[in-house]
């Protein structure tokens, strides 16, 4: 598969054509950013654990019936995806209180759910991604009344997956972010799973594992990437 010119660059990824129109070229960066980019920094092999945590989560849903973009994985850095056009909707699964959501309704962080919260967001940078409801997405057209139902019927299919494999693992998903786009008419899974996207606690200390670590200065960033990477494996 020849990689041709970049199509785009992201806070954390280059999206590169291919001589298959229908197929792009991912490469994972270290480049880290933490609230909406106004922090800005490295992490060293970041992308390398990224891409192929990536791939292990997506092989993974896959074959538990969630449909996803990914179609092989290159090397430690790069995959192929398949060419998705992105809904611009972000797509946020909690079962504990962290992070935002905690400052926002005056939970202590860690405090576990009632029931698994799904939120929206609209992506887009400029505005800081703010939350929307089904009736945001509806007025703006972001996404049709049948794309939202099977956004949410996977965002809590991946979500019951994602506990049981990282239970196993020894490490409690406090939370995540997705996004979908559409292929070929469908509703598929895009983007990324990662320490990035997610919220990993180590299960017996609640040791964080994820960019929480960089957000807030924790230290032992690169080894908490790390750290996540080995247990899947």
């Amino acid at each position: 598969m020849e990689k041709l010119e970049m199509l785009y660059e992201g806070k954390a990824k280059r999206v590169y054509k291919t001589n298959k129109p229908d197929i792009f070229h991912i490469v994972y960066k270290d480049d880290a950013t933490a609230f909406n980019g106004e922090k800005k920094g490295t992490i060293l092999d970041k992308g390398a654990v990224n891409n192929q945590m990536s791939a292990i989560m997506f092989e993974m849903l896959e074959e538990k019936g969630v449909p996803t973009h990914f179609v092989e994985l290159l090397n430690e850095r790069e995959m192929l995806v398949k060419a998705v056009e992105i809904l611009p909707i972000e797509v946020i699964v909690r079962n504990i209180a962290a992070g935002s959501l905690a400052k926002r309704l005056g939970l202590d962080e860690g405090t576990v759910m009632n029931e698994t919260v799904l939120e929206f967001c609209y992506k887009d940078d400029d505005l800081g991604d703010p939350m929307i409801n089904d009736y945001h997405v509806a007025a703006m057209k972001l996404a049709t009344a049948e794309q939202v139902e099977q956004i949410k019927k996977y965002a809590f299919m991946i979500n019951k997956e994602l506990v049981t494999y990282f239970e196993a693992r020894n490490i409690k998903l406090v939370d995540f972010k997705i996004e979908f786009g559409v292929y070929k008419g469908e509703v598929i899974l895009a983007d990324e799973i990662s320490p990035d996207t997610c919220r990993l606690w180590d299960a017996e200390t609640n040791k964080k594992l994820d960019k929480d670590r960089f957000r807030r200065d924790l230290g032992d960033v690169e080894d908490a990437y790390q750290e996540v990477l080995s247990r899947l494996k």
